[in-house]
């Protein structure tokens, strides 16, 4: 395991292996380097790359650093192309995928961009998200929070 140091001086954990031009793994929210899908690609994958695989912001090894925002996930990975050389390939998977377009449409240097299952609605298909979900989502948080400090979690 290596260790970078994002933008505000947070922690990110990653592994690098194999030989060959750099690609970094982006993972989904609920998963890191030691639980997820990309562990098993990493390995079909260092035959031909260099892989970084990583644990974002809040996961496994890394470091969390308060309030959550979607530019430090982006500082994030600029922090892991910047160890892979300056410049990389970057596949990402789920909220993964919808994170490394996000950085590159911030203009990371990003060679060559994969998605895979990215969370947008782009149809009729399902109900949109309701107007208050991140207010709901941030109640739903913090009365978890407070019944562990509690105790009656």
């Amino acid at each position: 395991m290596e260790k970078v140091y994002s933008k505000d001086g947070t922690p990110i954990a990653f592994d690098r292996s194999g030989d060959g031009p750099p690609i970094i793994l982006v993972d989904g929210a609920l998963c890191y380097r030691a639980s997820g899908p990309m562990g098993a690609l990493a390995k079909l994958l260092v035959r031909h790359f260099t892989v970084f695989t990583y644990d974002r912001r809040g996961r496994g090894d890394s470091g969390n650093t308060s309030p959550y925002a979607i530019e430090r996930e982006v500082e994030d990975l600029e922090a892991i192309i910047m160890a892979a050389g300056g410049s990389a390939f970057v596949f990402g998977v789920s909220s993964g995928a919808a994170l490394a377009l996000e950085a590159a449409n911030r203009g990371l240097a990003i060679e060559k961009l994969a998605l895979y299952e990215a969370p947008f609605i782009i149809d009729n298909s399902r109900p949109p998200t309701p107007d208050d979900f991140v207010a709901q989502l941030n109640t739903l948080i913090a009365s978890d929070a407070e019944a562990t400090r509690s105790g009656s979690s």
